[in-house]
């Protein structure tokens, strides 16, 4: 299976696209050997949401690296900011702009579509299905959609980034009260800083899913990494920063929850 799901009891979906860690062992040679230690990955988010199941949430997250297809792009491969830097729905860089595969041994467009059925389009029928089964049964469903980045990385931003970035597709992917839930729950808490729709909007999925008008609302949520782990190999897990902030990130959840709730028993 190239992604795991587990079904919760509330109207709510967390997905964590960029938390795989495998590469298939026949394609491993075609990586540049740095590639193997998967820099790019948004480490840990599953222990740092360690809140979700006693929230009764549903989470689906895949088995395969970022590096072999990245769930959170389009299908057809469009830029998700045009005029900045952008990873494809095959990387073929680093976040540092480097080459990511040998020379010569970048996917072909055969390669790109076959990673796109075995890989890709599975998981989005499964995000996509679990959404309509919680829509359904309660009426709307809420994607929270995680993602975790290093602090600095030039080739992708200027400066230091915003601790969390918290995107709606500027507002087209979430009622305005489940953004500004989200916006309260980690405004004015001391040494975070945060910011709605900056240089992170939402990518694919929350621009895909969130459809207010059809009671499916969706919210990214960007963290920078230094809020909980090393953003250096070995990427360790900070226990003391990760306690620090999990109640923060877990009333952000629970009050986009709440506020979506509250949309719904009008």
């Amino acid at each position: 299976m190239s992604f795991s799901l587990q079904r919760g009891s509330v109207p709510l979906l967390v997905s964590m696209p960029h938390t795989g860690t495998d590469i298939p062992p026949e394609l491993q040679g075609d990586y540049a050997e740095r590639a193997l230690g998967l820099e790019d990955t948004d480490w840990h988010l599953q222990r740092l949401y360690d809140f979700l199941p006693a929230m009764g949430a549903s989470l689906i997250m895949p088995r395969y690296s970022r590096y072999v297809i990245d769930l959170n792009r389009p299908p057809d491969d469009a830029p998700m900011y045009p005029g900045a830097s952008n990873t494809e729905l095959c990387p073929t860089h680093f976040f540092t702009g480097d080459a990511l595969y040998r020379e010569g041994r970048a996917p072909s467009p055969a390669e790109r579509l076959r990673r796109l059925e075995a890989y890709w389009q599975p998981y989005h029928t499964a995000l996509a299905h679990e959404l309509a089964r919680l829509k359904a049964q309660h009426g709307f469903a809420l994607l929270w959609d995680a993602h975790s980045i290093r602090s600095r990385i030039p080739w992708l931003f200027e400066g230091r980034l915003p601790d969390l970035n918290i995107g709606t597709a500027s507002g087209a992917a979430a009622d305005a009260a489940i953004t500004d839930a989200a916006a309260a729950a980690c405004a004015g808490v001391p040494g975070v800083s945060s910011v709605v729709n900056g240089r992170f909007k939402g990518g694919y999925i929350t621009r895909q899913y969130g459809r207010p008008a059809d009671h499916v609302h969706a919210v990214q949520l960007e963290k920078c990494q230094s809020l909980y782990m090393q953003e250096v190999a070995p990427f360790a897990y900070d226990e003391v920063l990760a306690k620090k902030i999990q109640p923060m990130l877990r009333n952000m959840v629970a009050g986009s929850l709440a506020a979506a709730r509250k949309l719904y028993a009008r």
